[in-house]
């Protein structure tokens, strides 16, 4: 059995990432409170799933440095931001999970990611986990609006450049179409 390439790889952990990404931005702890303990349940388990993924990510990251390249279409600016915003990303990402287990940390009981896995042991620092509350909920809103550049940035060059940049991440049944 072949391996996958590090390009479908990264492929497949960027479309996986992506649902979780846009579920955690329209809904909230709250939202799913009032549904009752199963969706709470569910939403911690998609918190666990989101934070692998992007700890994942940002191992890649660290072991093998950035996957994409600007380009030849790509000059001037276009080509200046193109690796510092896929960088912000990675550890936007990361920083995101990293908040999430100050929000454990801080915490007047023990939380868990999952259902199953304790986030970290509570300190009971009530001071401490509204600012890492804080924290959390501003960097997700800035990490989403720096994802919706991104993604608004590769429409560009795709119909601007006319490059393969959307060609290459989007999954195969759907590059014809692009």
């Amino acid at each position: 059995m072949r391996l996958p390439t590090r390009r479908t790889y990264l492929k497949i952990l960027h479309w996986t990432v992506v649902p979780f990404f846009v579920w955690f931005l329209v809904v909230t702890p709250s939202d799913v409170a009032r549904l009752g303990s199963w969706a709470v349940d569910m939403h911690s388990v998609f918190g666990l799933i989101f934070v692998t993924l992007c700890l994942v990510w940002t191992a890649d990251l660290i072991w093998r440095g950035l996957a994409s390249r600007p380009g030849p279409k790509l000059r001037g600016t276009a080509r200046a931001i193109h690796r510092p915003l896929h960088l912000t990303i990675i550890w936007g990402l990361f920083g995101v999970a990293f908040t999430g287990f100050l929000l454990g940390l801080t915490a007047s009981r023990t939380l868990f990611a999952g259902t199953i896995l304790p986030i970290a042991p509570p300190l009971g620092l009530p001071q401490a986990n509204q600012w890492a509350g804080t924290l959390h909920t501003v960097e997700f809103y800035i990490l989403a609006a720096i994802v919706a550049f991104h993604a608004a940035y590769h429409v560009w060059r795709h119909l601007k450049l006319r490059d393969n940049a959307l060609r290459i991440m989007a999954p195969k049944i759907f590059q014809r179409f692009l």
